[in-house]
Order: structure tokens, then sequence, then C-alpha cells
């Protein structure tokens, strides 16, 4: 063993030797490589120094004072890069645009200065660039300027942009209508209408446009006895923030979930939100080049996440969102996205004339008589409806929600577009307060009823009016109002019948059996012969809106209502215990199966005083109302005043027996409930009968 030691440690030191000389050698010819790197600096930098000179005078003299706008945007990008905020950039694509537009005019501007002395003295203080931005300094440059300020304008406010252009556009086309040229036509067509007796006041809410006129020598209001329309801007930032909490809460209850819509209503804001992916993993431990174990997460599958998932968290979304309440649409008619509507923070107002003056309404007007303009939607779309296709309206909800003012847009929307020779209307108002206002338009068969004892003639009245009108078509060999109408002139021609009905639960209370009868034979039959019914109550419970009404009534309205039975009882669904109120409603079409949300529009008290004082003055001599108390009673109403074919046995039934009941009865005779009730109040005031 010693001597292997000794052998070895020759070769021991030999190598030892061999390592510190690699060493030093390595070092010797870093220093050596530096040193060069040194000295080919020292010899170079004169060369540099000036070629860094020439570099720096050129990028001068091309680009002058814009290189600090293009220092500012390479900053920028730099940044954005850096936080990984790419997709802002993609998303505000059209700020870019305009500030990039901006940033152009911004250097235009440099090249009209000169300054005195150095580079920039030969160029302009834009450079070389600036100077072909503007072509010349003098009145082309501007324009350029002028037009690149413009366009930036344009993509950063495009809203506020257009706004501007259809304001200058109406106030030229204001401007062009007080010509000379447009009071003489006005001379013109005074002439061929009617005069009246009575010197004219002043209107409540002036017109500035002038009346339509028809074949039959009646006026169409102008669109100017309405007003004008207010939009509410909403702050974007809110709107984002708002889309980013309903991510961030859906994402702490475990649901994946992206908002890829954003649709901003009057009322509320609908963001439409994207299921993602519930996805499941497993462990898979493996170990590395050192030994030791790493654990990594291998997706096994992945599912879209259940609708139900987003359903059930509702009342979460609303405290976290800060939100009095929030419907969640799931889905969207049309769309792969579930709809969560939230209330905004400002609510805006949907006047009647902002929905008339789209082209969706007249497209609707274009091809019915009887168009209407319902409101506008959660994403502020425009909905209108045509009353011939629906063709009877149920309203619902309760006190103070709305109804009564979407009755008065659906009053005023037809008397806009329609003379006496086109529509006739029948207003029950039992309240006595609502519709009386409309007492002194030509359009009405007979002054608003009031009282229910004469209501309910009015409907014995329609109903044979219906009869009559089939009659006449059967002569004629018509099939419906609008073949019988085909060749008729103005005037000769039959006009539609709208009833109106404030509140239906006054009547069923005072002839339940009869009004129910009458108004679904109306709604079954009166279609062809151009009687339509719009209907509303605000209570919507099963003994008001029978089954036997809902079934008839395809097309309905709710506005905010108590409760979910309430809810069903109109729309067959819950939803409208969650509205707002305020015109807020849930608008329920005969062909869609979910109702849709939307903001009803609003008329004023002084614009509806407008438009009966502008058809009162139209007034004609002649026409004489109908007295609806000569009306004689319907073969239902009298079998209805027969007396009972079983009062004899129930009689009997009650005398056999110490005590009786409504349900006692029920058993006893194999009848209902409605029947037994009736039974009973005839022995209560035959008899006296004490009952339980």
């Amino acid at each position: 063993m010693p001597n292997r030691k000794k052998a070895q440690q020759p070769y021991h030191k030999a190598k030892r030797h061999r390592f510190f000389g690699s060493v030093a050698f390595a070092l010797l010819w870093r220093f050596l490589l530096l040193v060069s790197i040194v000295a080919l600096l020292y010899w170079l930098t004169p060369y540099l120094i000036k070629l860094g000179v020439n570099i720096w005078h050129s990028l001068l003299e091309l680009f002058g004072a814009g290189l600090v706008l293009i220092a500012l945007a390479l900053g920028t990008f730099v940044w954005v890069i850096w936080r990984q905020q790419l997709y802002f950039l993609l998303k505000n694509w059209n700020r870019c645009l305009g500030a990039i537009a901006l940033a152009l005019a911004l250097w235009g501007v440099f090249a009209f200065f000169n300054p005195g002395e150095g580079i920039l003295s030969q160029v302009t203080l834009g450079g070389n660039l600036g100077k072909k931005l503007i072509g010349s300094p003098g009145i082309v440059g501007g324009l350029r300027i002028t037009g690149l300020v413009l366009l930036g304008i344009l993509f950063i406010a495009p809203r506020w942009s257009w706004q501007a252009i259809v304001t200058l556009y109406r106030a030229t086309a204001k401007a062009k209508a007080k010509q000379p040229t447009i009071i003489k036509k006005v001379e013109v067509k005074e002439e061929a209408a009617i005069p009246t007796e009575a010197p004219e006041p002043e209107l409540p809410l002036k017109p500035e446009k002038l009346p339509v006129f028809t074949a039959g020598g009646w006026q169409l209001p102008p669109i100017d006895i309405l007003d004008k329309a207010t939009e509410i801007e909403l702050s974007q930032s809110d709107i984002e923030k708002r889309a980013r909490l309903i991510e961030e809460a859906l994402s702490s209850y475990g649901v994946e979930a992206k908002v890829v819509q954003i649709n901003i209503g009057p009322t509320v804001t609908q963001f439409g939100v994207e299921p993602g992916w519930d996805r499941k993993y497993k462990e898979i431990r493996e170990r590395d080049k050192d030994g030791n174990i790493k654990v990594r997460l291998q997706e096994v599958s992945k599912t879209r996440v259940k609708v139900e998932r987003i359903n059930s968290l509702a009342n979460d979304l609303a405290l976290a969102l800060a939100a009095p309440t929030i419907r969640i649409e799931a889905p969207v008619p049309g769309k792969s996205v579930v709809g969560i509507e939230v209330p905004n923070t400002t609510f805006g107002l949907v006047n009647l004339r902002s929905v008339i003056e789209t082209a969706a309404f007249q497209k609707v007007k274009a091809r019915s008589k009887l168009a209407l303009a319902l409101g506008k939607g959660a994403g502020g779309e425009s909905v209108v409806a045509d009353l011939t296709k629906m063709p009877h309206l149920l309203i619902a909800g309760a006190t103070g929600s709305g109804k009564t003012v979407c009755l008065n847009s659906v009053i005023c929307c037809l008397l806009f577009h329609n003379t006496p020779h086109d529509i006739k209307f029948i207003m029950l108002d039992p309240k006595r307060v609502e519709l009386v206002i409309y007492s002194s338009i030509p359009h009405l068969v007979s002054p608003v009823v009031v009282d229910t004892d004469k209501a309910i003639k009015a409907l014995r009245w329609l109903n044979q009016e219906m009869d009559n009108r089939y009659l006449k078509f059967a002569k004629e060999g018509a099939r419906n109002i609008e073949s019988y109408n085909k060749d008729k002139h103005p005037g000769e021609g039959m006009p539609y019948l709208v009833l109106i009905i404030d509140e239906l639960a006054d009547l069923m209370m005072a002839a339940f059996d009869e009004v129910e009868h009458i108004l679904c034979r109306l709604a079954q039959l009166a279609r062809a012969t151009g009687i339509h019914l719009v209907v509303a109550t605000q209570r919507p419970s099963v003994d008001i809106v029978t089954g036997l009404i809902k079934a008839n009534f395809p097309t309905r309205i709710s506005f905010a209502v108590t409760s979910q039975v309430d809810s069903r009882t109109i729309l067959d669904t819950t939803g409208a215990e969650k509205l707002l109120g305020r015109g807020d409603m849930l608008y329920m079409p005969t062909e869609a199966t979910k109702p849709k949300r939307l903001q009803g529009t609003l008329v004023t008290d002084r614009e509806i005083q407008s438009l009966v004082y502008f058809w009162a003055n139209q007034q004609r001599i002649g026409i004489t109302p109908i007295r609806f108390e000569e009306v004689a009673e319907t073969p239902y109403s009298a079998i209805q005043k027969a007396p009972d074919p079983l009062l004899e046995e129930a009689r009997r039934l009650a005398q056999e027996h110490k005590h009786i009941s409504t349900s006692f009865l029920q058993r006893r005779l194999r009848i209902g409930y409605p029947r037994a009730a009736r039974l009973m109040e005839m022995l209560e005031q035959g008899e006296g009968k004490k009952t339980y």
C-alpha cells in the first residue's frame, strides 16, 4: 500500500500543474482580447461619433420634432406589451386609429414652423415627412390638417360625432322649411281643408311642421306634437367594470364564463355571458433527472358549464354588483350566450316619437294601419308590433307600474296615423279618470263609458256589430275587412273597431259569466271583421284572467307584479316579479316562446292634450253617437236570468238537512263551485236558510 501511494503522487501533481496552466492561459487570452477591443474602440471613436452625428442629423431632417411623437408611441407600445394588455388595443382599435390621426395632424402643424438655426432651419420643424403631410403651407395644408383632426374625432367619439351631424342636418332642414316657397304650399292646402267656425286658440304644444291631408279631407297630426327624445349616455368605464365583476363573481363560485356581448338599453344593460368549460384533471407523478418527484396535472375531460349553474347564482351576482335585482335570460333567443340583465344606475325614458321615427316602425306601418310602437329592448333596439297580427292584447301589472301609460301610448300611436274613417274606438273606463281625456276625439263610437252597466251593454252592442259585419261580408263575398274595403272610396269602407278596457276586474265583478262569454266570443271570431281588443287589469288573478280569456289572448304584456303567482297567471312563467316598474315590462308576442324585456314608450299629459285638441278641432257635424242603452239583451244574458233547473233539488236538500253549505251542494248535486255558490245565493235570498 505505501508503495502504491508513492507511485500515484507524481500523477496527481502533474494533473494539478496542467489545470493551473490552462486557467492561466485562458485568463491571458481574455486580457489580450479586452486590450484589443479597447484599443480598437479608441481608434474608431472619432469615426463612430461622426457616424452617430450623421444618423442623428438624417433622422432629425426626416422626422423633425415628430421624433418625440414616435418615441411616445414606441414607449406606449412597449408598456402595453410588458403589461400584457394587448387585448386593450384590439378592443379600442377605433380610439387607436383616432390617436394616430390626431398625431399626424400635430405633425403637420409642426411643418408650418421653420426655426432660424440648426439642421431644422433647412427643413421645417416637422421634417421632410411633415412637409409631405401638408403638401404646401397654404390653404391646402390647413385643409389636410382639418381633415385629419375631424377623422380623429370621428374615430374616438363616433356616437357624439353622429349626434352632431344629425343635429346639424335637422337645423338645416328646419331652416329650409321656413322658406317662402313652403308658405305658399301652406296656403294651397288650407283652401282644401275644412274650415272651423271658432278661432283657433294657441295649442298646448305648437307644431312646427305641416299636417298631412288624407283623401277623406281629414288632417293627420304632425310628429312635432310629440317631444323629442333625450338620450342618457352611460359611462363606458362603469359598464366595463361591471363586466369584470360578473366574470370575477362567476369565477369565485367555480363557474368559468366570459362576457362577450354588452347591450346597453334605456333601463337595463344586458351582458352576454358565454359559458366556459368544466374541466377535470388527474395528478401524474414523475421523477426528474435528479430523482425528485414532481406532480403535474393532466386534463382528462371537459364539458360545457350548465346553464342551471349560472341561473342559480342570480342572487349572488346581484350582491356582487350591488344591484336591487337582476334577471337572467338563459339562453338569449338566437344567440349562444346567457343574458344577465343588470339595472342601469341612471334610468332613461323612451319617448313615443323616438320609436315612431325608426325604420322598423315605418316598415310595419307601410303594410298595416294598426302599427304599435311598444318601446325599446334591453339592447336599445326599437320593438314594434301589428295589432292585426296579435290580434288582441292583454295588459296586466300592479298599480303604478305603467299599464295606463301603455294604454295611452297604444291609443296615441293609432290616433297619429288613422282618421275616423279608418278606425273607431270603444273605451270602457270604470275607474272614471284615465280615458275620459279622449272624450272629444271624433274617433269614438260613443263617449267614453264609465258606468259598469252601460259598459256591459257596450259589449253586447259590439257582439251584435260583429254578427252584422259577417252578414255584410257574406253579401259582398268577402273573407275579411281588407277584402271588403279593397275597392271602397274614403268614407265608404268599414272602419276598424278597437275596444279599450282600462280595468277588467270591475266588469268581471259586475257580471262575471256574461263578460267572460262575450270577451271570449269576440276574441275568437272578431279578428276577420276588424274588431280588436286591448284589455288591461291591475289584478292578474285566476278569477279575473281566467283560463278561457288567456287562451284567446295569446299576446300579453306584463308590467311589475307583486309575486310569482301573478307572473305565472299572466305570462305562464316567472320573471315579472323582478321588473323595476316605471314602464319596465315583459312582452310575450304570439310567435315567441319566451317573453322579451322592454322599456315601454312614454306619452306625457301635455302630448295627449295636444293630440286630443288637434282631433277635436276637426269634429264634424252629423255624426251621431251610438246609444248603448237601446241595445237589446243577448240570448246569453236572458239565459243567465232564467232560474237554475237544480234550484228545486237544492231547496229539497235545504229542507231535509239543518245546515248546508256550498261544498255540500257540490258533493250532493255533483256540480262545480260557481254554480253551487249561485244556488246558495238563491236559497239565501228566497228562504233565509242558515248556512255554514
